[in-house]
């Protein structure tokens, strides 16, 4: 019964009965008044109480599905005895090209997702039939705002909160619509235009707030800071910075004066960096917001703090009062970062009995390679282990509360392999923790990078430039580090401080993990699988082939008595983007071949979904009426790495998936001069992710297509013409 046809018997009964006076009337007319009304999606009201229920199976709130961020549902109707015959229910093609990285929501029977330049759209969780979609318009944004924006224009997720949905834009701002049609309510500018951050990270909300960071740290001097707004109004409430200023200045706050003690040099002149864009978690029981924070800017301490020093808030875990935004405590995981292992990952709240005792524990796997367990009630590290090859630190030190890092880390003497790599043991790919069992799902790198200060400047005259690459360190091509396979899942003990399984992968950059009370891992691949783990011995019992890479974490609800688990197909990531010689190229997963879907599978699915293109490697254009000449080429190169076309066009121009092949794009040969100064410059693909740089010369321009012809040529295979 609809709330008009109640309305309408409601006072059709006061009017029929309001001439009598019997009981049995009076008795009728105040059961109607209290029957309850039936309940809408548009009208619930999302709270810090259902966020926190960790029993509700029908949905799945928030981003790690409650504010304990565990990615662990209690639904069991999918077990390890039965996930064999999981299949497609149903799916559901995407118009997004870019990267799929995202956490769906669902809310009564409604998923929502964020897509390619933070469109949000509404799926019935039911069939996948689309409801409506709302589209922020960042590429107007940007052209009406003359901004400049490179890396990546996707996000991780959204915010459910009473009855609306926030994001955060690529551009910026942080938007807030209704959950029932997608219209907007308000938006707020969170940095100016001519800022070189993005944001890239889901909105946390909690407490009648929205919070969100930012990234960007690579991209000129940048400093770091953390913001909570109303969730009603988008007004600013506090804001915390995770590097301190100028002393001259003043100091916003005494965490800032204690943190400039850690610092050296004129720190504040290269902005020092530490930018959040990833990992935050609201801890209701002590009314605290928990977030990483990123590496410093430049990445070179001896560029940015001359004298050392552990460089306080890079690279550290941070509790702030929710409410004020008041320093509580910390944690560093990497003093006097130099390496880019940031702690942009998970913050995995749980109680745990750690030698016979209670504790309200936070739990961290971040870049660096050692598993966090932090009491968060006073951000005491309780025990911090290596879950992977780690040779930049011995150890940390639980008397110290510090990292004993050896004189070898810090490349003194020239080159030095350093493992983990730039991309860390565990990078933002989601960790999971099933608390029945008492462990945690870690996506899983085994990589390293060779350091050098060798032919870079590091001198403190140094100085970045906005909006172009910038770190001051020179890094050799990843490589396997010396033990272990390019990439795994593991589970760990976080009580017993140790490995209890691990199962090898071919490549790094495995996806987010979901873990349920049906003894399940489910993770996907990027070789396009997607898998289930038995979660006690991490035994393979189910796999389904997507025929696209996956790089978004699996969601689970139940709906009509019927669980189902869905995510979001396609790749996404640094990593996939080939800048770093990750090998994605190798896949054959080409941009704009293969479709992005969203799919949903149950026990009885009937769905058949339409094969994928097979894997195709690029075929690199050979244009002889090009006459490439090799100084323009060596000077375009440098433009090409140093403006971030490397970032998604792929390292030596061989692309990955997040953008086309420019050795294939006709837009780079004989005669297409004007063409290409229309994209790079003008804008002309915006709308489809491709940044635009206004700075860019004519000479510059030409330098980038003489040297993408001089890769096609060089990476042209005979067999090919």
């Amino acid at each position: 019964m609809g709330r008009i046809c109640f309305g309408t018997t409601l006072r059709s009964i006061k009017r029929m009965y309001s001439s009598r006076t019997g009981l049995f009337a009076q008795l009728l007319v105040a059961a109607a008044l209290t029957m309850p009304a039936p309940l809408y999606a548009e009208d619930r009201m999302i709270t810090d109480k259902e966020l926190s229920d960790e029993s509700n199976t029908a949905d799945w709130l928030a981003y790690g599905r409650t504010h304990s961020e565990q990615r662990f549902s209690p639904l069991k109707d999918i077990n390890v005895d039965n996930v064999g015959k999981l299949k497609p229910e149903w799916y559901l093609d995407l118009p997004d090209k870019n990267d799929m990285v995202g956490t769906p929501l669902v809310v009564d029977g409604v998923l929502y997702y964020v897509g390619t330049l933070n469109v949000i759209r509404a799926i019935d969780a039911r069939t996948g039939k689309m409801l409506w979609e709302y589209d922020p318009k960042v590429a107007k944004e940007i052209t009406d705002n003359n901004m400049r924006k490179v890396f990546w224009s996707y996000s991780r997720g959204l915010s459910a909160y009473n009855d609306k949905l926030y994001v955060a834009t690529w551009d910026g701002r942080i938007v807030a619509i209704n959950r029932k049609d997608g219209k907007e309510v308000w938006q707020t500018r969170t940095f100016p235009h001519d800022t070189p951050l993005n944001i890239t990270g889901h909105v946390k909300a909690f407490d009648g707030k929205v919070f969100v960071g930012n990234g960007g740290t690579e991209l000129g001097p940048t400093r770091g800071y953390v913001t909570a707004y109303d969730a009603e109004t988008g007004k600013q409430l506090w804001r915390f910075f995770i590097v301190p200023g100028n002393p001259a200045d003043g100091f916003e706050d005494e965490a800032q004066e204690m943190a400039a003690k850690t610092w050296t040099g004129k720190w504040w002149e290269h902005g020092g960096g530490g930018n959040a864009w990833h990992g935050w978690t609201y801890d209701k029981e002590f009314n605290q917001l928990i977030f990483g924070t990123g590496n410093g800017s430049p990445w070179n301490r001896k560029v940015r703090s001359p004298g050392g020093g552990d460089n306080l808030f890079l690279c550290s875990v941070v509790a702030v009062d929710a409410n004020t935004g008041k320093y509580k405590w910390h944690v560093q995981t990497a003093p006097g970062d130099t390496w880019d292992y940031n702690s942009n990952m998970d913050i995995v709240l749980a109680d745990l009995k750690i030698d016979g005792k209670n504790v309200k524990a936070a739990m961290h796997a971040p870049k660096n390679g050692f598993f966090y367990v932090i009491d968060r009630s006073n951000g005491k590290v309780l025990s911090a282990e290596k879950f992977a090859d780690v040779n930049w630190s011995t150890k940390f030190d639980l008397e110290k509360q510090t990292h004993i890092i050896p004189e070898s880390a810090w490349f003194n003497d020239g080159e030095e392999n350093i493992y983990p790599s730039v991309f860390g043991a565990h990078s933002w790919h989601a960790m999971s923790y099933n608390p029945e069992l008492g462990l945690a799902f870690i996506p899983t790198n085994h990589m390293s990078n060779t350091f050098t200060d060798k032919g870079k400047d590091t001198d403190t005259s140094w100085r970045g430039n906005k909006f172009q690459l910038g770190i001051a360190v020179g890094l050799a091509p990843m490589a396997s580090d010396p033990h272990e396979a390019r990439g795994s899942l593991q589970a760990w003990d976080p009580v017993k401080n140790k490995r209890v399984w691990q199962v090898n992968q071919k490549s790094a950059w495995g996806a987010g993990t979901l873990a349920t009370a049906g003894n399940l891992v489910f993770q996907g691949l990027p070789e396009g699988k997607l898998k289930a783990y038995d979660a006690r011995d991490g035994k393979v019992v189910w796999e389904y082939d997507a025929g696209l890479a996956i790089s978004a974490p699996p969601i689970t609800y139940k709906l009509d008595g019927k669980q189902m688990v869905a995510l979001l197909i396609g790749p996404g990531g640094a990593l996939t983007s080939n800048f770093a010689g990750g090998g994605w190229d190798a896949f054959g997963w080409k941009y704009g071949l293969h479709q992005r879907r969203l799919i949903a599978f149950s026990l009885d699915g009937k769905a058949v979904v339409p094969p994928q293109p097979a894997p195709q490697i690029a075929k690199p254009i050979i244009d002889k009426e090009f006459k490439i000449d090799d100084a323009k080429a060596a000077a375009g190169a440098g433009t090409y790495a140093v403006h971030l076309c490397i970032a998604c066009h792929g390292g030596g121009a061989a692309a990955g998936i997040m953008a086309p092949d420019l050795r294939e794009s006709p837009h780079l040969l004989h005669g297409g001069e004007e063409t290409f100064k229309d994209i790079v410059r003008g804008g002309a693909l915006l709308g489809k992710g491709m940044p635009r740089f206004p700075t860019l010369t004519d000479e510059e321009l030409e330098g980038i297509r003489h040297y993408i012809r001089k890769q096609a040529v060089e990476g042209a295979t005979p067999a090919g013409h």
